[in-house]
Parts: structure tokens; sequence; C-alpha cells
């Protein structure tokens, strides 16, 4: 019950969809990225979406976040895969899965990776928001032979979605190798983005986890103390209208929403978190029990209220977004996990 004491955090209910795992980037931290001659690497099948959309449809999801290996479509056995379903470029492909998660009452937030201008201009009328990883502006180890992690490239794409006012998700990942004035620096930037666009309306603070069979696999992780110091700059050195996010399968998220964070990204009743498998979404009650008896869980979009209020999406997702939202710009009927 939300009292005039309450805090109220907030989260979005998704379905995530890995749509490829080939990636022309080789991060020391990542267990997802497969070469395209791996056995274990993929393009999901246009079948295969259309079924996991239906899910959470069904579930009461209001967000499909599309997700793939940065610029996949470099690599000739990678472009053949996607040639047998009927496609020239990966970009055509997203735009058709758009289309379809719309169809369905899911409004599209995609994370393909560094997209150009115009990729990002195509991709707009079609997306309630998007998003791109700053990381870090730091040059690292951890990035070595990653063209996608250049920072002055990441830093480009996500100033090309301000240019576009496309709603836009960045954050920082904690622990793979920056210093405490790496993320001092890269936050500074991110609020500079925002002063100069006002597009970016989440930060997520991600703490690094181990995976096995990485060249990191035996990095140590940042400590508790390193994660609610970096949420703590963060709400100092960002605009008060960015909102912080921290991701509650990776870390226990009460700690660190006494220091500024507001916001748990999306859970999602259907699917599992494909980048960091091994940690399971918490279910609603769970949060509950885990972030503060003073703390409100209310639901929201994939775009935030302050955009929906300023007008910021196309007419081809209106009608679906005045259907889910609220007079507020939340969720109109908040419904639990199951």
């Amino acid at each position: 019950m939300e009292t005039q004491h309450s805090r109220v955090v907030t989260y979005s209910r998704n379905v995530f969809i890995p749509v490829t795992n080939m990636c022309r980037n080789h991060c020391g931290y990542c267990g997802f990225r497969r070469s395209p001659d791996d056995p274990q690497a993929y393009i999901m099948q246009p079948a295969q979406i259309e079924e996991i959309l239906q899910r959470g449809a069904k579930s009461g999801c209001t967000e499909a976040l599309f997700t793939f290996g940065e610029r996949p479509d470099e690599d000739a056995g990678y472009l053949r895969r996607l040639k047998a379903i009927g496609y020239d470029r990966t970009l055509d492909y997203l735009l058709d899965l758009c289309r379809m998660a719309i169809k369905m009452g899911l409004l599209p937030h995609c994370n393909p990776g560094v997209l150009s201008y115009a990729e990002l201009a195509l991709l707009k009328p079609l997306n309630a928001s998007m998003g791109l990883m700053l990381e870090t502006t730091a040059h690292l180890q951890a990035h070595e032979d990653c063209p996608g992690k250049e920072p002055s490239v990441r830093i480009e794409s996500i100033e090309n979605a301000g240019k576009l006012e496309i709603p836009f998700t960045t954050g920082l990942l904690v622990g793979i190798g920056e210093t405490e004035e790496d993320r001092i620096e890269s936050l500074q930037l991110i609020a500079c983005l925002y002063l100069k666009y006002g597009h970016i309306q989440e930060v997520i603070i991600q703490n690094f986890t181990l995976k096995s069979g990485t060249a990191m696999e035996h990095h140590p992780p940042p400590k508790i103390d390193e994660m609610i110091r970096t949420v703590e700059l963060a709400r100092e050195i960002l605009p008060d209208d960015v909102t912080i996010q921290v991701p509650p399968n990776l870390i226990s998220p009460g700690v660190l929403i006494e220091y500024g964070a507001t916001d748990l990204g999306g859970i999602s009743p259907v699917t599992i978190d494909h980048i960091n498998p091994e940690h399971e979404w918490p279910a609603l009650e769970q949060l509950e029990r885990k972030v503060g008896r003073d703390v409100v869980l209310r639901e929201r979009l994939p775009i935030y209220p302050q955009y929906i209020e300023q007008g910021w999406f196309s007419d081809e997702i209106r009608p679906l977004i005045q259907h889910l939202a609220g007079e507020d710009g939340y969720r109109k009927v908040e419904k639990r996990l199951s």
C-alpha cells in the first residue's frame, strides 16, 4: 500500500528475445556470444519468436526486448543463415519482428548494439524506446578485439538517438577493469548527453558477474561497497529526471535503493535473462520482500511517463501506448507476476 512516506520503485514486464548470439565483438566477460561456426550459434526463427510473443501477451507483458550480437552481418556464415529465413540484412528482420510484436500488443524495445543514424531512424517509429550500454569511456583489456566497444563509437550511437528523440536506456558495467575515475567520467558524459538532447530515460548500474569459459572467469566481481558507491555517484552526477536502474537478478536491490536506485528494469514471467542465464528473475512477491517495507513497486511501460507526455513516439505505436498507459503514464492496470 502506497503512503506519503513510501518510495516508488518501478519495473516493466517483458519478454526477452535474443534474436541471434552471433557477434563481431569478443568481450572478455561475455558468455553469450558465439561464432557462426559454433554448434551453439543460432538465429531465432520467426515462428519461435511469434510463440514467445504470444506467451508474453497472455502473461500481461507490455515490452518485447529484442537483443542481438552486434553487427553479425559482417560474417558470411551468419548471412547465409539469415538469407535462409528470407532476409538480406538483420535490420529488415528486426523491423518485421517489431511489427509482429506491436500486432500482438507488445511495445518493442530494441538493443541491437551500435547503430548508425540512418538505422536508428528506421527503427524509431516501431520502438517505444531503445538502448545501448555505454559500459565505460575507458579503453580496457576486457574490450580487446571489440570494434563496437570503442567508446567513441558507442557515444556516437547514443548521441544519434538523442538527435532523433528516441527515449533511451544506457548504463555502466561495473567491475570490468575500470577505475572509479572512469566511472565518474562515464556518468558525466551521460549527463552531458542528457542535458543536450533530453533522451536518456534511465541509466543501468550493472555489476560484472563471472561466466565460466570466458577470459575473465577468474576476474573478481565488484564488491557491494563498489556498487553502492557507483549508484551514489550516479545519483549525484545525473540529473534528477534520469532514473537509476539496477538488475534485481544480479544483485539484491534493497541496499542500492537506499542510495538512489529507483528502477529494476524488465522482469519476465515468460523468458529467462539470456545474457545471464545462471541468474533467475525474482518473482514480484520476492522483490517486494527484498526492496524494503517502505518501498512500493509500480509497473511502467518501456517508455517512461515523461516521454509519453511529451509525445516522443510515432503514430504506429500511439494506439498501443494509449491502450496500455494510464493517465499518469504508468501501466494502466497493474497485475502481479505469476
